[in-house]
């Protein structure tokens, strides 16, 4: 099994536009909450979302190509440029064949069927784009990454809606451990601030209603009342040690250990036991053949719903017993909202960040303490600490459980 580690990574977030700013913004306590500017949300319930601002995508590629991308996937190819820039990958020094990508998207582009459907109703069939299919579909993202970085290795798109963005990083380390790739660009991407992608979580009472930036999303908070909807992408450059030795990258940490599993249970509500993400934490920490009580963080999905919190907090203690108690564990949607499909792979960045940095954000927001949610929730303000390994968790409508464990990378 070969060792696998990241060599770059890059960020459209709703703090930050790349992974300093990014990272930057977190270690402040920058939330990026506020009122939607994209559509008039007058008669919504929900009028708060974490947009992504100031972002052009000719600013990162060919205008023309732009021009073909739903904002899904420019996103995804901007945050994969950063990524493979700061890796110092030259694809003119590579075997294209060697060389993958595995970026998903939980939804793909809400924007063209509202735009095309429109269209439908009004004009008439023969008036729809005849690209809104290619414009539409979740894996462009990953297909145009491939196209504008000649990626010629295994492309896929995994979409396992919230956690997207941790199994597509996660069947990335799989096919780089496994020898089918030396280099995967992998991560998730998610641009759904819609009308249509507003009112339908709405309707599923899974965003939160409350109209204040400071306390609309609020993990593990008493208060907590649901999510709220973000967007970008992160995306990170995995490769094979031995690869990235030779080349001469500089090597950010390592990734040791995946977990995925199913709750089997229900369409929305994770495992009220936490069995199922229990499993998951612990099929990633015994893959990298450590104690669980090595593991002292964990970065929660920590969505700000009633649910999530509650049955995550339980599969932390259910997994670790004691040792829950002198976890540290923080939620970056607290600043950033939910990514959906994104989400798993800028709270990988997050995680990496914090190692590089020896300092855990905040849980931002965080005010009125849940007796059923008492864990150590890093609140107040960020903590200076050293990080050896740090567990990052998604977990998905359909019951998809993800985690990925990082560690500090050594020779």
């Amino acid at each position: 099994m070969k060792r696998v580690v990241v060599t770059g990574m890059g960020a459209i977030t709703p703090i930050g536009l790349n992974v300093e700013d990014y990272w930057n913004g977190l270690k402040e306590g920058k939330i990026g909450f506020g009122e939607i500017t994209r559509f008039d949300t007058t008669d919504y319930k929900v009028h708060l979302a974490a947009e992504v601002k100031g972002f052009q995508g000719k600013d990162y590629m060919d205008f023309k190509a732009a021009k073909r991308m739903e904002l899904f996937a420019q996103y995804a190819v901007a945050a994969a440029k950063e990524a493979i820039e700061q890796s110092g990958l030259d694809m003119e020094k590579e075997d294209p064949f060697r060389v993958g990508c595995s970026i998903g998207s939980g939804i793909g582009s809400l924007q063209a069927v509202e735009r095309e459907h429109t269209k439908l109703v009004e004009k008439g069939p023969n008036r729809v784009n005849p690209l809104m299919v290619p414009l539409m579909i979740s894996n462009m993202a990953a297909g145009n990454v491939s196209i504008q970085f000649g990626l010629k290795g295994k492309s896929i798109n995994v979409v396992t809606a919230c956690a997207t963005g941790t199994h597509s990083i996660g069947e990335a380390y799989r096919t780089i451990q496994f020898g089918d790739a030396d280099v995967m660009i992998a991560g998730g991407t998610e641009a759904s601030v819609t009308p249509l992608g507003i009112s339908g979580f709405a309707a599923l009472t899974a965003l939160s209603t409350n109209p204040d930036p400071e306390r609309c999303s609020v993990p593990f908070d008493k208060e907590r009342s649901g999510f709220v909807m973000g967007e970008g992408s992160g995306v990170v450059v995995l490769e094979e040690l031995e690869h990235a030795k030779k080349r001469g990258a500089k090597i950010l940490a390592e990734v040791v250990g995946y977990g995925a599993t199913s709750d089997a249970y229900h369409i929305t509500s994770p495992a009220e036991d936490g069995e199922g993400a229990a499993k998951c934490m612990e099929n990633a920490i015994k893959e990298a053949g450590i104690p669980l009580e090595d593991v002292t963080y964990i970065n929660a999905h920590g969505t700000s719903t009633h649910h999530n919190d509650l049955f995550e907090t339980r599969a932390i203690k259910k997994l670790f017993g004691d040792h829950a108690y002198k976890l540290k564990v923080n939620s970056t949607k607290s600043m950033i909202g939910h990514l959906l499909g994104a989400a798993g792979a800028v709270e990988f960045i997050a995680c990496v960040k914090e190692i590089e940095n020896s300092y855990l954000h905040e849980t931002v927001g965080y005010k009125v303490p849940d007796e059923e949610c008492d864990l150590d929730y890093v609140t107040g303000q960020g903590q200076e600490m050293e990080i050896e390994y740090a567990l990052s968790n998604s977990l998905g409508f359909g019951g998809h459980n993800a985690s990925l464990l990082i560690k500090k990378y050594h020779e």
